[in-house]
């Protein structure tokens, strides 16, 4: 039976745990931080996340989808908030269609637990790893408790060890690797919306709730014990930054002048402001993600994406489920495997990079201008009039995870042209409804 090291027991590293340990592997994850199950345990980043189709098909792959259900909040569209406190509800896709909302911390649980239980996959926390011989494929280990040095060796060595990889590090000394790192001007900060005294949301439960202004914006979503997990997303520097919100009453001011329905229900927002910690927004693009046959990178470790389409958690649960199903073409060849999977992910999750970034513009900004509302709502008739040729670029993204990520930047980018042009029409808003759609859509054949 071959050993299968995973570095890192976060989201992707507990899942892929599952996938191996289901091929029969003897698998064993190696964790820096605490088990997460432990009583007062903090994490590294809360924020909330965003499961969608790309997610859920390998959580049932897995078979643990119904137990995660029971800790996920479907969220139906967005709901916008403008400054005036007025709503608008925009729906993700087609009725019945939704993301949800999930703890991370939650979800991080029920994974190792799964994992741990169900599969047997042994769990190593508070073990940091010093060194990795990519040759030789062991793992140098040091206990952040006891400082007791340990290593290990592995016939496979996952990196799932995030953003900051320690295995990456080990592979960018290899030659001809390729790295890129980029952190955003934005920061964010967490802030809580908590629940009403009868334990009720005090906002609709089953929307993504956002504040779209133009260069900043603030977005809630829903948790299962009645309240909301907010997010800031905020420039470091500028007018108005983090720089500038330096006293209690500054925050105040600007809360109150800009987001004043969510500052009436935002009780702690100066106490947690001020406490909790300013969290940095950063990119990550590497290749190769295999160095030879027995190590190589997954999720964030591979490609560290910003947050903006919901997508990060969905990409690495991706590179799990398709990693699994090439293992299944090649009847487990790791040589043959590992380089198809690196060749069909790279390109994806360079695609979903972009379009993660472009959504950033998009949701601090465009959801809130009239004539994008205006375009989407013929996106969305056509979507309705002829699905088999035109499908809305988020519904591609997020609701069709047969489409590769980079199948959906190229037919965005095409349908993009095609709707920057209706735009253009002259009264566009008045003669829409006119329009002989189908005459628009031949053109993506």
């Amino acid at each position: 039976m071959k050993k299968v090291a995973i570095l890192g027991a976060g989201l992707v590293g507990s899942l892929l745990s599952i996938f191996l340990s289901k091929r029969g592997y003897q698998v064993e994850v190696y964790e820096r931080r605490d088990d997460p199950r432990h009583k007062g345990y903090v994490g590294g980043r809360s924020i909330n996340l965003a499961l969608s189709d790309r997610g859920w098909r390998a959580l049932e792959k897995v078979g643990i989808a119904e137990k995660i259900k029971k800790i996920a909040i479907p969220m139906h569209g967005r709901m916008i908030h403008d400054l005036q406190g007025h709503l608008t509800f925009q729906p993700y896709g087609k009725e019945g269609q939704a993301i949800y909302s999930v703890s991370r911390a939650l979800l991080n649980i029920e994974l190792i637990d799964y994992a741990e239980k169900e599969e047997k996959v042994k769990f190593y926390f508070h073990q940091r790893c010093e060194d990795l011989d990519l040759e030789k494929k062991v793992i140098y280990l040091q206990d952040t408790e006891s400082q007791e040095k340990s290593q290990i060796s592995a016939d496979i060595i996952f990196g799932a060890d995030g953003a900051f990889s320690a295995v990456r590090l080990a592979m960018q000394k290899t030659d001809r690797f390729n790295y890129a790192q980029t952190y955003l001007e934005y920061g964010y900060k967490e802030l809580t919306i908590p629940s009403l005294p009868d334990g009720s949301h005090a906002l609709d439960k089953n929307a993504l709730h956002i504040w779209p202004r133009k260069s900043f914006m603030l977005i809630a979503l829903p948790n299962i014990d009645g309240s909301f997990t907010c997010t800031l997303f905020f420039p470091y520097e500028g007018k108005p930054s983090f720089a500038t919100l330096k006293s209690s009453q500054d925050v105040t001011d600007f809360f109150k002048a800009t987001f004043p329905d969510a500052f009436s229900v935002l009780p702690n927002l100066v106490e947690e402001f001020f406490t909790n910690p300013t969290s940095s927004l950063v990119m990550v693009k590497s290749q190769p993600w295999v160095y030879r046959s027995g190590v190589a990178l997954i999720g964030d470790a591979a490609h560290a994406i910003v947050p903006f389409y919901g997508q990060g958690m969905n990409a690495g649960f991706e590179d799990c489920y398709v990693l699994n199903e090439i293992l299944d073409k090649h009847l487990d060849n790791w040589e043959i495997s590992l380089q198809e999977y690196q060749e069909k992910r790279i390109p994806d999750a360079n695609a979903i990079a972009e379009l993660a970034l472009n959504n950033f513009v998009e949701m601090r900004d465009l959801v809130a201008d009239e004539k994008f509302l205006l375009r989407k709502k013929i996106e969305a008739k056509m979507y309705e009039l002829y699905p088999e040729k035109w499908t809305p670029l988020y519904s591609m993204v997020t609701f069709s995870p047969e489409t590769r990520y980079s199948e959906a930047l190229a037919k965005g980018k095409k349908q993009d042209a095609i709707m920057s042009e209706i735009m253009q029409l002259p009264h566009i808003e008045h003669i829409w409804e006119d329009l002989v759609l189908e005459e628009v859509t031949r053109r993506l054949s």
